[in-house]
């Protein structure tokens, strides 16, 4: 089905099923432990063994030596895997470092080696017998100390520009009579999701079978066949159960290789997890950011010069992180600036987290932006709703498809009770406690991709959907499950989802914010087909109606069940309406904390997201998505903050007990209202994403609220109480 026209009435607006407060249909398997996750397939081979890894010791150098022998003597060793022995192997497009390194070392904790055993820990016992000599040569492991030396990016790392420009930044900003020139800085940051990496791979003849934990099991099946050098026909993936993943998922890791590796090395499967400490270390991170933000406006709060410029660093090759795309999109300015540098720097892999871009974007612009009205005496809010604007302000000529940035502001500063705010920061104050409200502007880019499913029917009236699409804890069984009953005029307890399959249709995957509507759509592609097919064959043609089960025309209904055996495989293609429209999902942050003012102690008092995304296929797992995204927000604005070693070139902090996240001491009540809309413009589901639009902006809610709160400034991420110290009131 190609979509090049905004969609009018179709069987989604029903509303029978779509849209509707729907509990997870995968959710009795998960809180009874039995959704098979990728470690967990016992039904593989009778005894699977096992790999543990081996990993580099150095940020920065080579092997010059290893020993082995005491390993492979050690009891239960099968197999030994190093890059010597591993035959000719490529590298995948996703990846910027070698999954399999030596003699070259890349980075801290790169894999050099897998220890294959009977058991779990035979192979760890093994590993930790495998000595290891390295030649270390100077790393490069400071974002601060490369910046003056980082060149701008090649590109957005999407196909983007990584430096734009409208009209004359420089001239405007000069003569602007009120203006803003501030620098923030944000962390390294661990995705730190609940299941490990984790695989089990096993070989028949040529043919590879691997069950994983991906979002993105095409191209995991792309990557793994250029890695080891085979056709993708004989690359099997199997990732139906995802415990997490926050875009540290979205590519293939080391498990995946060094499992299959492992497996045809020691003639078995073999199964393998990332222990914790490498999970920060041998996969991917949020990279640290330096942004430069100034802002020239006339006195009425009209901006008229923007700039926004981030620095950023990653492996030779790698990407930015591309702090300032929603500042060329998210406020009006005639005259505007934006540019991504990348230093080189030898830490391990910078690359996908939830929200990359806008996240550490937002939590720099949406403070400048509160900085910038304090200048100009306007209340944040009003601010920002003189600056709104509803075309693309880099290209005017090109409309937003929706925007309702200024309804959720509204929206949420009455809800929220806005009003009571203070001006003047540190004038409330309850006993010992300092109290302060802020918020933020949310915002986070509308992406489509291609995205295909099959559906059939049986003899019992059931519609069985089948797509490679992932479920990494977001409810995509549920929204596929709720299309299909939709569309085909079923209850949903007669649609079975089966997903995470490399054998069934390609999907769009997970990640970005772009799963659930192309997913859906593309679902919704093949059921209009398959009711096509049941028409035909029902001889009622263009006045069928599927209703209750049945397939309905003037003076006959026929149950579905009649037509068992019938199958149909379609997808979403999509047009140019991504180019001439801009598509974004937007939304109002609003959060009140408590600033301890002897101790700098911060505390979230209550938060709330007005959120503008289209069609909510679900509340219930829409709302959490959203809940789930501000608790990030909680943590990336007060305590996530992966610690360098800036000798070794290693992340410190490599574990959960010392890696700080949320936990339920930290988090208040989170409110969660959507906006009544759909989006024609975006797909035949009239949705938009909505999993990452919660983190977008929350950040920087709590900090402006600290600063309403303390008087305190912070513009170095996070907020922590060392950083408030200094500058409290006191307590009078």
């Amino acid at each position: 089905m190609r979509f090049d026209r905004p969609a009018t009435t179709n069987p989604i607006d029903q509303g029978r099923v779509v849209g509707r407060p729907t509990p997870r249909i995968d959710g009795p398997l998960k809180t009874t432990g039995t959704a098979p996750y990728a470690y967990e397939h016992y039904e593989v081979t009778p005894a699977p063994a096992v790999g543990y890894v081996v990993c580099a010791g150095i940020g920065k150098g080579r092997v010059a030596a290893m020993e082995l022998r005491a390993a492979r003597a050690a009891p239960g060793v099968l197999a030994i895997v190093t890059a010597q022995n591993a035959g000719k192997l490529g590298k995948g497009s996703k990846n910027t470092a070698r999954l399999l390194g030596g003699p070259e070392v890349d980075h801290y904790h790169q894999a050099l080696a897998v220890v294959v055993a009977e058991t779990f820990e035979q192979a760890r016992a093994a590993a930790a017998l495998v000595e290891v000599s390295y030649e270390e040569a100077p790393g490069r492991f400071d974002l601060a100390a490369q910046k003056a030396r980082a060149p701008l990016a090649k590109g957005d790392g999407m196909g983007g520009k990584a430096q734009t420009r409208v009209g004359d930044f420089d001239a405007a900003f000069a003569k602007a009579p009120v203006r803003l020139d501030a620098t923030y800085t944000t962390p390294d940051q661990g995705h730190a999701m609940m299941e490990p990496h984790a695989s089990i791979a096993w070989w028949e003849g040529p043919r590879l079978t691997v069950w994983t934990s991906n979002q993105m099991v095409d191209w995991a099946v792309t990557d793994l066949a250029k890695t080891l050098g085979l056709p993708k026909e004989n690359v099997h993936v199997k990732s139906p159960f995802v415990g997490g993943g926050f875009g540290g998922k979205l590519f293939l890791r080391a498990d995946v290789l060094l499992a299959a590796l492992g497996s045809r090395a020691a003639g078995r499967s073999v199964k393998l997890a990332l222990p914790r400490p490498l999970m920060f270390n041998n996969t991917t991170h949020r990279p640290a950011t330096v942004q430069r933000i100034r802002i020239g406006a006339s006195k009425d709060g009209r901006i008229h010069a923007i700039s926004h410029e981030s620095w950023s660093g990653d492996l030779p090759g790698g990407k930015p992180e591309t702090a300032v795309n929603q500042t060329r999109l998210l406020y009006a300015g005639e005259h505007r600036h934006t540019a991504m540098h990348l230093a080189v720097l030898d830490l391990p892999e910078g690359n996908a987290m939830r929200a990359p871009g806008e996240a550490p974007g937002l939590m720099a612009l949406e403070m400048a932006m509160d900085e910038m009205a304090e200048k100009l005496g306007l209340d944040p809010i009003d601010f920002r709703l003189r600056n709104d604007t509803q075309v693309d302000p880099e290209k005017p000529g090109r409309p937003f498809s929706q925007r309702r940035l200024a309804q959720c502001l509204k929206q949420g500063a009455e809800r929220f009770g806005w009003h009571r705010r203070q001006a003047r920061p540190a004038q409330v104050r309850e006993g010992d406690w300092l109290v302060g409200l802020g918020m933020a502007a949310a915002f986070r880019n509308n992406l489509v991709m291609k995205s295909k499913a099959r559906v059939r029917l049986d003899g019992q009236g059931r519609v069985t959907v089948e797509t490679d699409m992932t479920d990494i804890g977001t409810g995509s069984y549920t929204i596929i499950a709720q299309t299909a009953a939709e569309v085909m005029g079923l209850p949903l307890e007669k649609v079975v989802v089966r997903l995470g399959d490399s054998d069934f249709p390609i999907s769009c995957g997970s990640g970005g914010q772009w799963g659930g509507n192309n997913s859906t759509a593309g679902v919704y592609a093949a059921c209009m087909k398959l009711r096509g097919l049941v028409a035909a064959k029902a001889g009622i043609g263009a006045q069928a109606q599927f209703v209750d089960g049945e397939v309905r025309g003037p003076g006959r209904a026929v149950p579905l069940a009649h037509f068992a055996g019938l199958v149909a495989e379609d997808g979403i293609e999509y047009g140019d309406l991504d180019k001439r429209y801009q598509q974004s999902t937007f939304g109002g942050h609003f959060c009140e904390v408590a600033v301890d003012a002897w101790t700098g102690e911060v505390r979230v008092r209550r938060m709330l997201a007005v959120c503008a995304a289209g069609r909510i296929l679900n509340p219930i797992s829409a709302r959490s998505q959203v809940i789930g995204a501000m608790t990030m927000g909680i943590g990336a604005a007060l305590m996530e903050d992966l610690q360098v070693d800036r000798r070794r070139g290693f992340f410190v902090n490599h574990d959960l007990a010392s890696y700080e996240v949320p936990v339920h001491a930290d988090v208040p009540h989170l409110d969660v209202v959507f906006l009544d809309e759909t989006d024609p413009v975006s797909s035949p589901m009239k949705a938009k994403g909505v999993g990452e639009l919660g983190i977008c902006g929350a950040a920087a809610a709590v900090a402006n609220a600290i600063y309403n709160a303390s008087g305190v400034r912070v513009r170095d991420y996070p907020v922590t109480l060392d950083k408030l110290l200094g500058g409290l009131p006191g307590v009078v």
